[in-house]
């Protein structure tokens, strides 16, 4: 587990000529009791890792459909603690990378040091958090360090290359494209500047690039995946395991990941 084990699994299906897909879940959505069974369906799924949302009050990064997730999964009683709780009593139960997405709150008022402890107990490989300042990471990165966890740092369009390329010499695992302006959530295209965005990206980062916001069919992935080594996917998956719609989200996978010619589909 940890750093090394998501490194690993990116590498090997990237060797193999196949794109990464990483489906978004929110932990507690549906309660805690069937996280184990979401997590293996996903394995089972191909899923190349899986980005596991810990429910928060102000989730300032989230679209509808997350936002709706993590009102539900508050209302089950899910906590980060509890979260951690599960992923440890079924650890070897797994081979999948997790990566947990949360706020700096929550990590802050758990504290940096025993999240980090907790997290490499638990089977974590890395985690994503969006709100935190690349001035201030050393708080999180420095424990992080310790127990060979992974930071995914998050890079935006808006900013500046200088900024891009410090973002794309630290990030861990992979750097996080941020290919739309605004929340997470389903959009109906992505337009030339994200494939300039992502070329750029590419050109900059060492570790694997995956386009995630906005992404939410597999013509999408299909599209994004030509400029990047694969793409996150949020809002579509919470959607239809809230519908009970395993066999669309199984479909939507194998369509992402399969091995494609290097011929590009953005226009």
């Amino acid at each position: 587990m940890g750093i090394d084990n998501l490194n690993r699994t990116f590498q090997k299906k990237l060797s193999n000529n196949e794109k990464l897909f990483v489906p978004y879940i929110m932990a507690g959505d549906g309660g805690l009791n069937i996280l184990e069974e979401r997590i293996a369906f996903l394995e089972d799924s191909n899923a190349s890792a899986i980005e596991l949302g810990i429910p928060f009050s102000d989730p300032v990064a989230d679209g509808p459909s997350i936002q709706e997730a993590g009102i539900r999964a508050l209302q089950e009683g899910t906590t980060l603690e509890k979260v951690l709780s599960t992923l440890k009593n079924s650890i070897k139960k797994r081979s999948v990378p997790i990566i947990l997405m949360t706020y700096i709150n929550p990590v802050l008022q758990y504290g940096p040091e025993k999240f980090a402890a907790d997290c490499a107990a638990s089977g974590v490989d890395g985690a994503i958090i969006p709100d935190l300042p690349l001035e201030e990471e050393k708080l999180i990165s420095i424990p992080f360090k310790r127990h060979s966890l992974g930071l995914i740092r998050l890079a935006a369009r808006t900013s500046s290359k200088d900024r891009l390329r410090k973002l794309a010499a630290i990030s861990d695992g992979f750097l996080y494209a941020v290919s739309v302006m605004g929340t997470t959530g389903a959009r109906s295209m992505h337009d030339k500047e994200v494939k300039d965005y992502l070329t750029k990206l590419k050109e900059l980062s060492t570790a694997p690039v995956l386009a995630g916001f906005g992404v939410s069919n597999s013509e999408q992935a299909q599209q994004l995946g030509s400029y990047c080594d694969g793409v996150i996917v949020g809002s579509k998956i919470v959607e239809l395991f809230h519908e009970g719609k395993t066999g669309e989200i199984k479909k939507l996978i194998a369509e992402s990941t399969k091995k494609r010619n290097s011929e590009s589909v953005l226009k």
